[in-house]
């Protein structure tokens, strides 16, 4: 593990980005930037598109590490590159830590929640994770309903993986969402909140996790869990709250900084100039490092 990766995840002010969608969404994120599905054909020139995308974003002046921290990246970004270097030591030279989204989707709804998907090539991609030079992993499941043997499915799942990922010398995070439409919003919380703590009051000084997590209805939810010793940060996902609601709650709670997506790039056009692609990047980066680190 990169001491001063962790240091700075640990310690630094600002957010983490998340340009991790994969099949099954980019096509959504390419629609979201202006380019519509039937403008390419197969999944080889839908990569090569969203890899331009996301090099546009990663080189732009705004994508600065003065207030991004990291990155989360797809598998497919991984293996490519940027200016002649994998998109994780392009990061890195740049003072970004990278993270790599190792599941593989989710499966149908059962018990209120959906699990990951099987991921049967783990081993594997957590070596070549090491050689393209990864920090820490992402991995998400869904809760839609406050049902206790569902929860524990899912923060049972996403603990034993994630002591795997440990075991390979990344720092995985931990990401069970909670469905912001959800009508037990509040109650799946609580018994998230509980579970949660179970694992990381279990595990040993020597292993340590992220946490991403849906921003609480009630302020300073996570609290406790942020100030785990076995917690390196707790980042929250926007979740399809518009960027503004995402920033007004995120500064509600203390120690919780962003880890947005959709929240992150909604502005961003293909066909903007680079002038204006980069001031409306800025913008979107300026309000959220804002709400990360500035608290109400």
């Amino acid at each position: 593990m990169n001491q001063e990766q962790f240091d700075k995840v640990k310690n630094g002010n600002g957010f983490i980005a998340a340009l991790d969608q994969s099949g099954g969404s980019t096509p959504k994120a390419l629609a979201a930037y202006g380019i519509p599905e039937d403008s390419y054909t197969g999944e080889d020139e839908m990569f090569d598109l969203v890899h331009k995308m996301r090099t546009r974003i990663i080189t732009s002046p705004a994508f600065n590490p003065d207030q991004i921290l990291g990155a989360i990246l797809f598998e497919a970004t991984m293996d490519r590159e940027i200016h002649g270097k994998y998109t994780a030591d392009y990061l890195a030279d740049q003072g970004i830590v990278p993270f790599l989204k190792v599941d593989k989707g989710l499966d149908e709804q059962a018990n209120g929640v959906q699990l990951m998907k099987p991921i049967h090539d783990l081993d594997e991609t957590l070596r070549r994770a090491n050689d393209r030079n990864i920090f820490g992993t992402k991995m998400r499941s869904v809760i839609h309903e406050a049902n206790d043997n569902g929860i524990k499915a899912v923060v049972d799942q996403q603990f034993d993986i994630g002591k795997r990922i440990i075991e390979a010398g990344l720092v995985p995070i931990i990401e069970p969402e909670v469905n912001i439409h959800s009508e037990e919003k509040e109650k799946s919380e609580d018994i998230l909140k509980e579970e949660i703590q179970k694992h990381l009051d279990e595990l040993s000084e020597d292993q340590n996790v992220m946490l991403k997590l849906t921003i609480p209805t009630n302020a300073d939810q996570y609290k406790q869990l942020i100030d785990h010793p076995r917690v390196v940060r707790v980042v929250a996902l926007s979740g399809g709250y518009p960027r503004d609601k995402a920033n007004s709650k995120l500064k509600e709670n203390d120690g919780l900084i962003a880890s947005f997506s959709r929240a992150l790039v909604d502005d961003l056009n293909v066909d903007q100039s680079d002038e204006e692609f980069n001031q409306t990047l800025q913008n979107a980066v300026d309000s959220i490092y804002n709400a990360s680190v500035n608290k109400k």
